[in-house]
């Protein structure tokens, strides 16, 4: 077994996975498994930029997750980090207050090795559900872009398009005074809409949507509806991990979550501080792509990005 941390730092939140990972069978022991809220793409599709307050905040967290790593003494470690920070002018910043605490270069990486690595995380141990038909498409629903893969035992077919839950919450649910409009009107709903199909327009001309037959949902946004649609009264990742979850219940729970307030959303038992704002437009994202393939069920992976990177990590050659 090797001893692996990996991080992924996208547009809404950092994650650590530090795990014992055997590279002969794939299997991993999670030893520290953590997300941190710290929005790091706050106002980016606007300025182009990292906000300084975003960079302190992911700052913060990376400290944190320094000493989570010292502590349990992994022998390999890699940063990914994903749209934010493709997109911004001053990622030069960003990377270099990486290196700084973690020792470390964050490996910034294109959408299509977004999707691989998390269609290698959510699949791999899904070999022996049979019940699950072949090919699958893991869409993983990130802070400010979508990663789209088909593959059976490998990926066939891979698209990552600028489309999350903090990008169009920004563009379409924010005022111009830079609140969220809680509840948004019909109006805006209807523009996000409209820009989700854009992109899902961009995306069935280079990846056979059409050939999959299952659905598998990663990321925040995706598990967080699980979480409502099991009823939980606390985050519960067992439960929540390979739960399926209908297109009638995202329906509904889409529904509820853009016609409530804030303070109706964030007195949810499961809901994230970090998730309130841009909840209604992730649950959107999902169900429009749901009813655009014709999903009849989405099944929930816990496991995603972050399980795919250590996974490649355990394989890669000792350089010792």
């Amino acid at each position: 077994m090797t001893r692996v941390a990996a991080i992924d730092c996208g547009t809404n939140s950092i994650r650590l996975l530090v795990a014992d990972a055997d590279p002969v069978t794939g299997d991993l022991k999670d030893l520290d498994r953590r997300m941190t809220i710290v929005r790091l793409g706050q106002g980016v599709d606007r300025t182009g930029r990292l906000a300084p307050e975003a960079l302190e905040r992911t700052s913060a967290a990376c400290r944190e997750y320094a000493a989570a790593i010292r502590e349990h003494g992994a022998e390999r470690v890699r940063f990914v980090a994903t749209s934010a920070s493709r997109d911004a002018e001053n990622r030069a910043d960003f990377v270099r207050g990486v290196v700084d605490i973690l020792g470390v270069e964050p490996e910034v990486i294109t959408g299509d090795q977004e999707a691989e690595f998390s269609f290698t995380g959510a699949t791999k141990e899904l070999a022996g559900h049979d019940h699950l038909a072949k090919p699958y498409l893991v869409v993983d629903i990130g802070g400010g872009s979508t990663e789209f893969v088909v593959g059976d035992d490998s990926v066939l077919a891979a698209r990552s398009v600028d489309m999350g839950c903090v990008r169009m919450t920004e563009r379409h649910l924010t005022g111009d005074d830079g609140r969220i409009v809680d509840p948004p009107t019909l109006g805006r709903i209807t523009a996000i809409k409209a820009d989700i199909n854009a992109a899902l327009d961009e995306v069935a001309g280079s990846v056979p949507l059409e050939q999959a037959r299952t659905l598998v949902g990663l990321a925040g946004s995706v598990t967080t509806v699980a979480a409502i649609a099991l009823g939980l009264t606390e985050y519960d990742s067992a439960a929540i991990h390979h739960s399926r979850v209908s297109v009638e219940q995202v329906r509904e729970i889409t529904g509820r979550l853009l016609a409530a307030t804030h303070a109706q959303r964030a007195a949810i038992p499961v809901m994230h501080p970090g998730r309130v704002d841009v909840i209604g437009a992730g649950a959107l994202v999902l169900l429009q792509i749901m009813e655009r393939i014709g999903a009849r069920e989405v099944v929930v992976s816990e496991h995603d990005i972050l399980d795919g990177i250590a996974y490649k990590l355990a394989e890669e050659p000792d350089k010792s």
